[in-house]
């Protein structure tokens, strides 16, 4: 499964849970590569399909697609492990 596989992938498990899904455009997505929406609330969502740990950045540009899209909370998922400048960010909160 690739990145974009596992975007959709993810879609899938979202609408499954009850969630309104947009998968966004593969480039200048703005840092979201999902945006769900349940109950009036809309998360973006960084997915990250890794071998490796995700870093910091994918932190940061999660926050960033929170302000563009206005939405109330952002998520990374990942099928990995988070690095430990990422797990201490202020603004990364509870990692998903």
């Amino acid at each position: 499964m690739d990145g974009r596989q596992f975007e959709h992938y993810l879609g899938i498990l979202f609408k499954n849970h009850g969630y309104q899904v947009n998968v966004t455009k593969a480039a200048g997505d703005y840092g979201a590569d999902l945006v769900i929406t349940k109950d009036g609330k809309k998360t973006v969502v960084q997915a990250k399909r890794y071998s490796k740990n995700v870093s910091l950045k994918a932190i940061q540009e999660a926050v960033a697609a929170k302000a563009h899209y206005g939405a109330v909370d952002a998520w990374v998922v990942t099928n990995s492990q988070f690095t430990e400048p990422a797990k201490s960010s202020p603004a990364g909160g509870p990692l998903h």
